[in-house]
């Protein structure tokens, strides 16, 4: 019975995909829920998996061909039999005789004897074996002058392309000293839509950043003082800035309606609830996946969902799900060492949150000068949305309810 393998059904937002990789090969054994194929997308890498077991049949789309929503991929035999392998072609039949493999045997070594020490030592030290070097000695032995006939007539000859060998397509060619070396990659689909959103945001709105510095101490003094406690308490979570962040943020959003809404046509789109992405960084480009309902989490909860989309990301396996929505992100920058930045909003979202890097500076303290650990913070927003006063006036109160955490638990 033949079984269709088909691509997934895609969301409204993306539109189509394309065969990044196929893990299995016409006539190759399938189990059931095997990974067969990668379909990448514009947002994540999709996997199929086979629906049964059997033998994979002709493969309709091949890597690197563009798919559409539930379109045919390969058909699936099930419960066929796989192919034999091309090696078993190559096998020796059981039924030669021994006395074959001893006569070649005997014979090597007759070979191996029809060199001289000298002739041989020279023969292996430029890969030449006896039946590459034709011997002029008495009864056919093989000289020293033999040899290096056969080595200048090794150089001398075109170089044989090796059969089994692949064309290293992705790698770039050795570079030697003085050589201008390019190499020329196609652009993943992830890589070409976070360019195109990126020129969108800033084609289509009136994108402004307005700034601020907060004083990273007393977060940094609790976190010093309950870490240990948070992570036996909350098994092996471990209490970062970003929860704390997290937090500030989802409160300053519920003062501030406008810079946790969005633009919808020529409708301003409120929303309810607070859905915070957080900028990841993997090894096919930043990826954003939501915190739903911030509102309702606590920090061990933050914590714990961020390090699940950490390994996620690492491992390719965010799903749609993972990265839908967002009324509302926050980028950390100061993870690579970034000092200052202008986010870019990511649309249809108002407003985006860029964190840096800690750095010790000397601050004036009521008149004294003190070295504290700072961070800037900077706030990219749509002034279509949301005015000056409001963008300061939301980062002022995110840096307040930073600097004094207990306001977070008082409300204030």
């Amino acid at each position: 019975m033949a079984i269709e393998i088909k691509a997934p059904t895609f969301p409204e937002s993306v539109a189509d995909g394309t065969v990044a990789t196929w893990h299995k090969q016409p006539g190759d054994a399938v189990k059931r829920d095997e990974l067969v194929v990668d379909i990448e997308t514009d947002k994540v890498v999709l996997e199929v998996l086979a629906e049964a077991d059997g033998v994979l049949g002709d493969i309709v789309k091949g890597e690197g061909e563009t798919v559409l929503s539930g379109e045919l991929l390969a058909t699936l035999t099930e419960g066929g039999a796989a192919a034999p392998k091309a090696e078993a072609k190559e096998s020796k039949p059981e039924s030669q005789p021994q006395a074959q493999s001893a006569a070649s045997s005997g014979s090597e070594s007759g070979e191996e004897a029809m060199l001289s020490p000298a002739a041989r030592k020279m023969a292996e030290e430029n890969g030449l074996s006896a039946s590459d070097i034709t011997g002029t000695g008495k009864g056919g032995r093989v000289t020293k002058e033999d040899v290096m006939s056969a080595v200048e007539a090794k150089k001398s000859a075109p170089a044989k392309p090796a059969a089994t060998a692949k064309p290293a397509v992705s790698e770039p060619p050795m570079a030697m000293e003085g050589d201008r070396v390019e190499k020329r990659v196609p652009m993943t689909r992830l890589r070409a839509r976070i360019a195109e959103r990126l020129v969108d945001a800033q084609s289509n709105m009136a994108m402004l950043t307005t700034f601020n510095e907060v004083n990273m101490k007393p977060i940094m003094d609790l976190r010093s003082k309950y870490k240990d406690l948070f992570e036996k308490k909350h098994n092996g979570v471990r209490l970062g800035f970003m929860s704390f962040f997290v937090k500030a943020a989802t409160e300053a959003l519920r003062r501030f309606p406008a810079v946790n809404a969005s633009i919808d046509g020529n409708d301003v789109v409120y929303h309810g609830y607070q859905d915070i992405g957080v900028a990841v960084s993997s090894d096919r480009g930043l990826v954003v996946p939501i915190l739903r309902n911030t509102e309702h989490m606590g920090l061990a909860q933050i914590e714990g969902t961020i390090a699940d989309f950490g390994r996620k990301a690492k491992d390719g396996k965010l799903s749609m799900d993972d990265m839908t929505g967002g009324t509302f992100t926050i980028s950390n920058g100061g993870v690579f060492g970034s000092l200052l930045s202008s986010p870019i909003v990511n649309p249809p979202q108002a407003a985006i949150l860029g964190m840096h890097k800690i750095q010790e500076r000397p601050m004036a303290i009521n008149g004294q000068v003190v070295v504290l650990p700072m961070m800037y913070l900077a706030l990219s927003y749509d002034h279509r949305l949301i005015d000056g006063k409001e963008a300061v006036s939301f980062l002022v109160t995110l840096k307040d309810l930073l600097e004094d955490p207990a306001r977070l638990l008082l409300d204030i």
